[in-house]
């Protein structure tokens, strides 16, 4: 039949509708509208703000449910090899960064206290220091560094293996079974690797400035001792519990759902969770230390 306006085409032929005709082609639906802009803009912060929250909440899930687990029976093998994996394990890197951490901090105090003619507050400025800020902060980022990549790498590799799955088929609980344990480990080394970062740190500063610059040692441990105090330590500790937790959980809850990732998959997606896990805690390391510290004060 013909094709002039008003004449009704057969029913077989195919009628296209353009896409200036209210939709896409062989569709009556209206046309999708992008947005862009300002639009966009606000867009994008959305879906950013419902993503984090999401996150946050489903962290909040597993360190909840890790943390009960900690409790249950037949729990102590496991945590003592973890403690021996992330505590002992770790005592060498920690004391070597505390050791040069001490030294170089005795060295540009004393090149600022002498200014002021204050060489003798130089014990009380460098064990404040320590205990205070440098040794939970410092103490928390070598361990995300060493022990998190390495649990985070390993939890994404029997994730993809399919050795958490075969956990699920034989009835064990995997969150008990291998998140519990390294929490609980954590939260015992971070604190005690502090205490060896803080005494050995100070023990840097006395090498550079009694034994290289020629202070004198009674007046450097005399202001080391005075200046101390229990609220101090108290203070060192309860940072490095909450790094401690903080490091652990979110290493264990990187690798644990790598599977996951929309940006990579397989041997790739256990990178990305290793890389993230440990960017991401060292950046809720500081920004947890003001919160703490903010507390404290």
């Amino acid at each position: 039949m013909s094709d002039q306006a008003g004449v009704i085409k057969p029913i077989g032929e195919n009628v296209v509708l353009m896409k200036d005709q209210g939709g896409p082609e062989g569709t009556g639906a209206p046309p999708s509208v992008k947005p862009g802009g300002i639009v966009g803009f606000f867009a994008a912060i959305g879906v950013f703000s419902v993503r984090a929250i999401s996150n946050f909440g489903a962290l909040a899930i597993f360190f909840f449910l890790s943390f009960i687990n900690i409790f249950r029976s037949k729990q102590i093998h496991e945590i003592t090899s973890q403690t021996y994996y992330i505590g002992a394990k770790s005592t060498l890197i920690v004391m070597l960064v505390a050791l040069f951490t001490g030294m170089v901090l005795g060295l540009q105090l004393f090149y600022t206290l002498v200014k002021f003619g204050s060489v003798g507050a130089l014990g009380s400025a460098i064990s404040l220091s320590l205990i205070r800020e440098l040794g939970p902060v410092l103490t928390a980022i070598m361990i995300a560094a060493r022990a998190g990549s390495a649990m985070a790498a390993e939890i994404g590799i029997l994730r993809n293996s399919e050795q958490i799955d075969a956990l699920y088929a034989m009835g064990v609980d995997p969150i008990r079974y291998l998140i519990s344990p390294r929490i609980a480990a954590s939260i015992i080394s971070f604190p005690l690797l502090t205490a060896f970062f803080d005494l050995i740190g100070i023990l840097g500063g006395y090498i550079t400035s009694v034994l290289l610059l020629g202070t004198n040692a009674g007046t450097y441990f005399y202001r080391v001792q005075s200046a101390i105090d229990f609220v101090d330590i108290r203070g060192g500790f309860i940072k490095a519990l909450v790094f401690g937790a903080i490091v652990s959980c979110i290493c264990c809850f990187q690798g644990y759902y790598c599977h996951m990732r929309k940006d990579g998959f397989g041997a790739k997606s256990v990178g990305l969770a290793t890389v993230s896990a440990v960017v991401i805690s060292c950046v809720l390391i500081l920004v947890s230390d003001y919160v703490v510290t903010s507390f404290l004060m």
